[in-house]
């Protein structure tokens, strides 16, 4: 076991390609009481306003991806990302690192029983994250996907093919998981299966032999 599990609490790791419904399950496992670090909110906070990581943003890609108040032009960084592998792999080498760090220090903080690490780009980075106990995937086919992903403001066909595209495969986020949570049906349904794995969660962390 990796040597940083000595020090922190029990961490399962959630993951899932865009669209499969993971706010909706990272909200039920929070009723449960369950410690979230969403690593999408760590990344809005690194590139906020006056932070390193924007500066260097704007030295890598231009000062014009810096908007009037200060902040990043999100939706003109992701057009860039999502048409250009290299210069997303620019953009991940920024932001990563920081988010890595800042999730293992509320991990090793943490003193509930055990805590969920929301981390969408988990198979991209998983090199990263080895010392996570857990992990578990929101699942959908990748019409379903597709159609979700349109559905949503300034989004069209060919953008959200290129989101997709971008990201791991749903194979390889299935073949990194524990736990899949097929997330196709009705919402309703997901309380039961985030409640049967809270417990199951609850038990493995009690279970977990000290380092």
């Amino acid at each position: 076991m990796n040597a940083n599990r000595s020090n922190r609490v029990f961490a399962v790791a959630l993951t899932g390609g865009i669209a499969t419904g993971k706010s909706a399950v990272t909200q039920r496992f929070a009723s449960h009481g369950v410690p979230i670090f969403d690593a999408d909110v760590v990344a809005r906070e690194v590139v906020a306003a006056g932070q390193p990581a924007l500066r260097e943003i704007a030295a890598a890609f231009g000062a014009h991806l810096v908007a009037s108040d200060g902040e990043l032009d999100r939706a003109r960084m992701r057009a860039i990302v999502f048409a250009d592998t290299s210069a997303r792999r620019r953009l991940e080498a920024i932001i990563h690192p920081r988010v890595r760090a800042t999730l293992l220090e509320y991990a090793r903080a943490c003193t509930a029983t055990y805590c969920l690490l929301a981390i969408p780009l988990l198979v991209e980075c998983y090199g990263d994250y080895t010392w996570v106990d857990r992990v578990v995937t929101t699942d959908a086919p990748r019409e379903t996907q597709l159609r979700r992903l349109t559905q949503r403001p300034g989004i069209d066909a060919g953008l959200a093919q290129h989101m997709l595209e971008a990201q791991a495969s749903r194979e390889q986020r299935l073949a990194l998981a524990h736990d899949v949570i097929d997330n196709t049906g009705p919402i309703a349904m997901l309380d039961a299966v985030v409640q049967r794995l809270h417990l199951r969660y609850l038990a493995l962390a009690a279970a977990r032999p000290e380092a």
